[in-house]
C-alpha cells in the first residue's frame, strides 16, 4: 500500500526517524559507555552490557493505542527497511537510519495454532510461533539483522572498515552470521568456531555455502565460547553471540509480535521459551517490559523458560526460592537433541538475573518461571507435534514438553493461551528423528522410541510380478500395467482401502 493512501492521522508515523540515544549498560557496575566502537563487556568490570535508550522516555508521549495504529498500519507497507523486525524501529534500533537496516526476510513468522487433537492431549490452547521461517531457519535472524545493521551503519559512517564478524555456535548462530555478512560483502567478512562432531550435516552446511571460513574445535559450545572471546579481546573482530548487546536488542522483536498478533492482550498469554545461551529468554522479557511500560500492553504475559536436564544451570539456580541465597553453578552439559540449547554456561545468565527481577517487580507478582524436561519428553512432544500437522524443531519440542510440564506444576492455567517458541525448521534436526524412527540413539541420549511413534517406508513389491521397472530399465506394454495395477492393489490392501462403486 503506498504512504499517500494512508489515513492522514497515521501517515507521519509510517517512516521512523533517526531519534533516541543509545548506550552501553554494565550489569555489574551500572557504568554506561558510548556506542561509537562494539563492546562486549564493561571494559571496567568485564560483566555483560544491555543497550539502553536514555531518551526512552520520549515513546511514553504517544499513546499506546495510537501505537497500534502505527504498527498495524506499518504491516501495510512495502518498504523493506521497515517490512522485518524495524517495524518497531523506535524500540529496537532508533539510532540506526533506515538506509542502514539489512533486511533479508526475517521477521514476523507466523504464530500457528495447536491442531484439535494436539490441544486436547496437551488440555490448553497453543501456538507455535515458527521461528524456523526466518531467512537461515531459525530465531538468531532477529538478532543478525540488528547486529548487522548496527556494524553496516559503522562502515557506512566510516567508523570501521573490513569488519571480520566471528562467533561460537552449535548451529544456528553460524548459518545466520554467516548469511547476513555474506549479503555484506566484500565490506564485512565472516568466521565460525563449531564444536567438533556436535552440529547436524544440515547445520554446518549453512556456513560452508555461505563461505564463512569454518572451525571445528573439540569440546562443547562453551569451549567455542572461550576461545571466541579470547579473539575478540586480542583481536579486531566483531563478536556475534549473544554477548553482543545487538543481537538481544534485535531478538526482542518476538516479544513485539507476539503482542500485535495477539491484539495487544497479554493478560492470559504464556510465553514459553528454550534458554540455551538464555539471550532469548533475556530479549523477550526486555521487549515485553519496554511494551508494557509504554502502555502499549497493559498487562505482562507469564513467561517460562525450558531446559533439558542435560543442560539446566539456569533452571538448577531457580530451584533456590530464596534469592539470597541463589547461586548460579555451571554445569557440565550431557548430549541433547535441543542441541542450540546444549549449554552449561550461558553468558546472559547476569542479564536473566536482572530482567526477570524487574520482570516481577513491574508485574506486580511471580510471572518468570523455569521449567525442566527429559530427552525423552523432547522427542516424544516434537514428533507428536508433527504427526498433527507442524514443524516444530526439537528445541520446539522443549517448549511443548515445558508447557506440558509447568501446566502439571500449576503454573500453568487452564484458561491462558501459550505461545511456544519453535526456535528453528524441522529440517535442521531431522537425523534425530531418524535415529528415533531406526531406534539408534546412543544411552547417553537416554531416548528409547515410543513404537506407537515410530514411521519407516514400506518397500511394496508384489512377489507375483516377475518383472518391474529399474533405473534405465523402464518397463512397456502389458508388463507395465501389470505392474501398475499389482501394485495399486497391494497399496490398497495395506490400506484397507474400498473400491469405488460401479
Amino acid at each position: 500500500m503506498r504512504i499517500e493512501n494512508f489515513p492522514d492521522e497515521i501517515r507521519p508515523h509510517l517512516m521512523p526517524a533517526v531519534a533516541g540515544e543509545l548506550v552501553y549498560r554494565c550489569l555489574g557496575c551500572d557504568k554506561t559507555f558510548g556506542i561509537e566502537q562494539l563492546l562486549y563487556t564493561c571494559p571496567e568490570c568485564r560483566e555483560v552490557l544491555l543497550l539502553e535508550d536514555l531518551k526512552f522516555d520520549r515513546l511514553k508521549k504517544t499513546p499506546g493505542p495510537m501505537w497500534h495504529k502505527i504498527f498495524d498500519y506499518r504491516r501495510m507497507l512495502n518498504e523493506p527497511s521497515v517490512r522485518g523486525i524495524y517495524r518497531y524501529h523506535e524500540f529496537i534500533g532508533p539510532v540506526i537510519p533506515l538506509d542502514s537496516v539489512v533486511w533479508l526476510g526475517e521477521g514476523h513468522t507466523p504464530a500457528v495454532e495447536g491442531s484439535g487433537p494436539m490441544q486436547d492431549r496437551v488440555g490448553i490452547r497453543f501456538f507455535f510461533k515458527n521461528d524456523g521461517q526466518n531467512p537461515s531457519a531459525s530465531f538468531k535472524d532477529r538478532g543478525m539483522a540488528s547486529a548487522l545493521s548496527y556494524i553496516q551503519f559503522l562502515v557506512q559512517t566510516g567508523k570501521v572498515e573490513d569488519v571480520l564478524a566471528i562467533c561460537a555456535s552449535t548451529g544456528d548462530t553460524s548459518a545466520a552470521a554467516a548469511l547476513y555478512a555474506a549479503y555484506l560483502k566484500p565490506h564485512i567478512k565472516s568466521a565460525v568456531l563449531l564444536p567438533h562432531g556436535k552440529v547436524t550435516p544440515q547445520q554446518l552446511s549453512q556456513p560452508l555455502g555461505s563461505g564463512a571460513a569454518v572451525f571445528e574445535i573439540p569440546g562443547v559450545f562453551d569451549d567455542c565460547m572461550k576461545v571466541v572471546e579470547a579473539l575478540a579481546e586480542t583481536y579486531n573482530v566483531a563478536l556475534l553471540n549473544s554477548k553482543n548487546a545487538w543481537r538481544i536488542l534485535g531478538q526482542e522483536s518476538y516479544s513485539y509480535e507476539v503482542a500485535q498478533d495477539f491484539e495487544y492482550e497479554m493478560a492470559d498469554k504464556v510465553i514459553v521459551v528454550p534458554i540455551g545461551n538464555a539471550g532469548n529468554i533475556t530479549a523477550i522479557m526486555s521487549g515485553f517490559l519496554k511494551f508494557h511500560d509504554v502502555g502499549i500492553i497493559d498487562a505482562l504475559p507469564k513467561i517460562i523458560g525450558v531446559q533439558s536436564h542435560h543442560a539446566n544451570p539456569v533452571y538448577r539456580y531457580y530451584q533456590e526460592k530464596d534469592p539470597a541465597k541463589r547461586k548460579f553453578s555451571p554445569v557440565t552439559v550431557r548430549p541433547s537433541v535441543a542441541q542450540a540449547a546444549m549449554i552449561g554456561n550461558p553468558v546472559s545468565m547476569p542479564r536473566v538475573i536482572r530482567l526477570a527481577q524487574k520482570y516481577d517487580q513491574a508485574a506486580g507478582e511471580e510471572r518468570v518461571f523455569f521449567a525442566e524436561v527429559t530427552e525423552q519428553q523432547i522427542m516424544d512432544w516434537e514428533l507428536l507435534a508433527n504427526r498433527h500437522g507442524h514443524i516444530a524443531c526439537t528445541h520446539g519440542g522443549e517448549s511443548l514438553a515445558g508447557l506440558i510440564n509447568a501446566k502439571k506444576e500449576g503454573i500453568v492455567k487452564d484458561h491462558e493461551i501459550a505461545i511456544l517458541d519453535s526456535t528453528a525448521h524441522a529440517l535442521k534436526f531431522a537425523g534425530f528423528q531418524e535415529m528415533y524412527f531406526e531406534n539408534r540413539f546412543p544411552p547417553e541420549f537416554e531416548v528409547v522410541p515410543d513404537p506407537a511413534i515410530i514411521n519407516a517406508p514400506e518397500l511394496v513389491r508384489p512377489a507375483d510380478l516377475e518383472k518391474v521397472p529399474a533405473p534405465g530399465q523402464p518397463l512397456m506394454g502389458e508388463d507395465f500395467q501389470r505392474f501398475v495395477d499389482r501394485t495399486a492393489q497391494e497399496i490398497a490392501g495395506k490400506l484397507d482401502l474400498k473400491r469405488l462403486s460401479d
